[in-house]
């Protein structure tokens, strides 16, 4: 793994002398009372600023803060004019812009496309108070409110859509965010290396248009600059021997390889190669086909995909660069992970763990939900297609300490209100990664697996569980502290290498009810969604009850489902309803398939090509479930005990010549009967509730699996 700067050992910038503000100012009144004319840095987000670990921003500012910088912070602004982003005057150095926590089109939008009504993010769960596209419109605001200020625009809004993307919403491929929102750069990934790189450069009097260099980010340039090599996509996933059809990835206007060119007055050398020597990685860049092409193309769009995914090791990864019209966007490779002492120093800022009191007692959902958790590690090496962490985040797992996790519980014990000896939640993006990792640095940065866990759990991949289980054990002894409950998703296919943490879950930390990710049952969706088989399901499940019981407790596992992934056919969906009614489960709601920017699966969606395994234009087709009509009947399988979905699957079993599900026998799927006021009448009252259906047992669950990480994001 490449070196890189300790993000702790930056001289502070001059401003340090001011001190830490209790809460990062929202107005000038606060900025008057700290002894401030300006600020260094203002943050715009499309949250509510709570001053928690757990949001994004409040990261982002208190590292900055700890840098010596002072960061005012605009939350939730009324995007209709300028005016309020000039409310803390002009910064020093830049403005930071993010959507919030949360993707804005996936905070707004249900997965079918119709308008959410709340925001967990917003005081009394409001919605509304933020803008489709935020990054976008909140950056357009800012330059017209201030001109000349630098724009650096982050947060997982920014970092999904950071080369040409497929959008869901608008159905079409969009061009990179970073020239929508006419910004200067463009921070993807966890932004706190990155970040405090650009204020002291910026501090030291640097030119934005000069941050280049900088890992993590992606900016705008006319050509590659002298000196750098240009290596063609299609030379890293070639579409294989060729026979009389056309290359299915001709970019044409394109050099042959090897060939020298010289554009813009021969200042720039650039050489179209299969291979370059290792000494030369440094000053290489892979050419991806441009935006028109992506966007013209889905097959094109795919092996772009695929070759965001291959180049996303930080050990290994080069710089992408993707034409859009006249300009091209150039993405640094990926920054180097935190180290567990910048981890506890991330985590150790002085957060006062609580709404900005501006807010009075207003209640923030999110913020209710997650005050007494504790993140205690990002990055996730599942590599599942339909999730954003890994493109976020990253693959390598990056670590707390134990003494700053056991810090963070005694700080919740002792300051925030309303604790009663509770604490939610031990994890991150998976619950059970904490200190796994590959047994060889060289291997690890040479690696370009998509996944550690998939097909099966790699036999470099340490998947000792000791020190989480160790870990749980402190922090439940420390005095005040009555439970520990673990929210975070499980990831049973690697807890059962280790049996000894199964039973401190099951015995300890599981309240009823521990919820995991099945996903699928069947081959087909599995293996798109890069998801271990049914087996591991089972497996976990005899060590979970088995452990639960030697306790004494009656625990139940919660799967979650998602409905009309890439890859899945009616039977699929049929196969899981009828294991669902064999288990005795019955879904309180459910989750179609949410397409969100840059994510493998989306690829499928949009292409019907698997960008897992090489692109190519015959072959490798996807089965994709589109349009509400097969959307809405994934779901009702789902859901097959409810009455109002029964018209809909008995129509869908006859037309699969499955009509023998058709009836009350317990090996059937719905009867033939239909309850008055159910089906074709309840559709007909908009509004009317569905009448409540008896469960077998006490085990309602819910499968609202977005693939949009929880946990903060910068």
């Amino acid at each position: 793994m490449h070196a890189a700067p300790d993000i702790t050992r930056y001289r502070k910038h001059w401003a340090e002398r001011f001190g830490t503000a209790p809460f990062l100012p929202m107005s000038r009144a606060e900025m008057d009372a700290l002894g401030w004319d300006s600020c260094d840095v203002i943050l715009v987000t499309g949250d509510a600023y709570v001053d928690l670990p757990s949001f994004g921003m409040a990261i982002v500012g208190r590292v900055l803060e700890g840098q010596g910088f002072r960061v005012g912070i605009i939350a939730q602004p009324d995007w209709h004019s300028a005016e309020p982003f000039a409310a803390l005057g002009r910064p020093g150095l830049f403005f930071g812009i993010t959507g919030g926590n949360m993707d804005s089109m996936v905070n707004r939008y249900t997965a079918d496309r119709r308008l959410r009504s709340d925001d967990a993010y917003t005081p009394g769960g409001a919605g509304g108070k933020r803008p489709d596209r935020s990054v976008i419109v909140y950056s357009q605001r800012v330059r017209e409110a201030f001109k000349d200020v630098p724009i650096v625009i982050g947060g997982i809004e920014a970092s999904l859509r950071r080369i040409a993307h497929f959008d869901y919403w608008s159905e079409k491929v969009r061009r990179s965010v970073l020239l929508d929102a006419k910004a200067d750069l463009l921070v993807y990934g966890s932004g706190e290396r990155q970040v405090c790189e650009i204020a002291h450069r910026l501090a030291a009097g640097e030119s934005i248009r000069d941050l280049t260099d900088v890992r993590g980010t992606a900016f705008v340039r006319r050509a590659a600059p002298p000196g750098w090599i240009e290596i063609d996509s299609t030379h890293l996933d070639a579409p294989g021997p060729l026979e009389p059809l056309p290359d299915p990835y001709a970019m044409a206007p394109q050099p042959a390889p090897g060939a020298v060119s010289a554009p813009h007055g021969g200042e720039t050398v650039v050489r179209l190669v299969r291979r370059v020597k290792n000494a030369d990685r440094a000053r290489s860049v892979i050419r991806m086909p441009s935006c028109e092409q992506v966007a013209a193309d889905p097959v094109l769009y795919a092996h772009a995909s695929r070759i965001l995914h291959l180049e996303a090791n930080p050990g290994n990864a080069r710089a992408l660069v993707q034409r859009h019209g006249d300009v091209d966007v150039w993405l640094n490779p990926p920054p180097i992970p935190l180290t567990t002492a910048e981890m506890d120093w991330v985590y150790d800022r002085p957060y006062q763990r609580r709404p900005h009191p501006s807010y009075g007692e207003a209640n923030i959902p999110a913020y209710k939900m997650i005050r007494f958790s504790v993140a205690i590690q990002r990055g996730c090496f599942g590599g599942c297609s339909f999730c954003s962490i890994t493109e976020h985040e990253g693959r390598v797992i990056q670590n707390r300490s134990e003494q700053s996790i056991l810090r963070e519980v005694e700080d919740i014990r002792d300051r925030v209100p309303g604790f009663t000896g509770v604490i939610s939640d031990l994890g991150g993006p998976t619950a059970n990664m904490y200190r796994l990792a590959c047994r060889s640095r060289q291997i690890e940065s040479a690696c370009r697996r998509p996944s550690c866990v998939y097909p099966g759990i790699c036999p470099n991949l340490n998947t000792d569980h000791a020190p989480l289980v160790a870990l749980y054990r402190k922090v439940r002894e420390l005095p005040g502290i009555r439970k520990v409950l673990i929210a975070s998703g499980v990831r049973y296919d690697l807890a059962v290498e280790s049996p000894e943490y199964v039973k401190e879950l099951a015995q300890h930390h599981t309240g009823g009810y521990l919820k995991i990710a099945p996903e699928a049952i069947s081959e087909g969706p599995l293996s798109m969604m890069m998801k271990p088989g049914i087996g591991a399901y089972y497996r976990f499940k005899e060590l979970f009850d088995r452990y639960s019981r030697e306790a004494g407790k009656e625990q139940y596992l919660i799967p979650y489902f998602i409905a009309a992934h890439p890859g899945t056919s009616d039977e699929d969906m049929l196969e899981l309803a009828l294991w669902l009614k064999r288990n005795g489960f019955r879904a309180d709601q459910v989750q179609a398939f949410l397409p969100s920017p840059m994510a493998s699966a989306t690829a499928m969606y949009h292409s019907g090509k698997n960008p897992l395994k090489r692109v190519r234009r015959s072959g490798g087709d996807v089965q994709v479930p589109k349009g509400l009509k097969v959307r809405r009947l994934h779901k009702a399988f789902l859901r097959y005990h409810d009455p109002n979905n029964w018209p809909m699957l008995r129509e869908a079993l006859r037309r699969m010549g499955r009509a023998e599900l058709i009836g009350s026998g317990k090996q059937q799927l719905v009867p033939a009967y239909q309850p008055p006021g159910t089906g074709a009448a309840h559709e007909g009252r908009r509004g009317a509730p569905a009448p409540a259906a008896r469960a077998k047992r006490p085990l309602p669950f819910r499968t609202q699996h977005t693939g949009l990480p929880r946990t903060p994001r910068r």
